[in-house]
């Protein structure tokens, strides 16, 4: 009896870890987790090491609550979330606010993005909301109703909600 229940114990402990979710984008098996290059060795101008370094920063926020003004792992707002992503991930310096972030790089179009591009949001007459796309529609972001989560800018609310792009750099 005592082996069948430490089994039991045993089977459902190592269940509880495996039904992780993705922030609203439950596809867990599309991100890549390869290993982050080294900040001064990663070059700008590759598409694949530019969206494994934002996937492995993403996993490092995950699930991190929304926090208006916020800027740490307790609680972050979407430009801090945004700023801090763009330095870790890439070293890539960006404005702390939403409206600094919308001046900076150049404006694309929707149709042009790009893993690393940044996507902005007008999500009410004076307020405004970003994230930095990864590939297939999906975009990271600090929600304030989900955290630090993958979003989709083909879902109706974030179609709806879109303002502009802008390419930060070059690659």
């Amino acid at each position: 009896m005592f082996h069948f229940l430490s089994f039991t114990v045993a089977l459902l402990l190592l269940s509880g870890c495996s039904t992780r979710g993705v922030g609203t984008y439950k596809q867990q098996s599309t991100l890549k987790r390869h290993s982050k290059p080294a900040q001064e060795n990663l070059q700008l101008d590759n598409n694949t090491a530019i969206t494994d370094a934002l996937y492995e920063e993403y996993m490092r926020w995950e699930g991190t609550r929304y926090k208006f003004g916020g800027n740490s792992k307790q609680g972050v707002d979407c430009s801090s979330f945004v700023q801090q992503l763009y330095f870790n991930a890439l070293n890539v310096r960006v404005p702390r606010s939403t409206k600094e972030q919308a001046k900076i790089g150049r404006w694309i179009k929707k149709s042009q993005l790009r893993s690393g591009d940044l996507i902005l949001f007008k999500t009410a007459y004076n307020k405004r909301h970003s994230g930095v796309y990864l590939e297939h529609g999906k975009f990271m972001n600090a929600s304030s109703k989900y955290g630090v989560t993958l979003s989709n800018i083909n879902n109706p609310y974030w179609r709806e909600k879109y303002w502009q792009s802008r390419r930060v750099f070059e690659y």
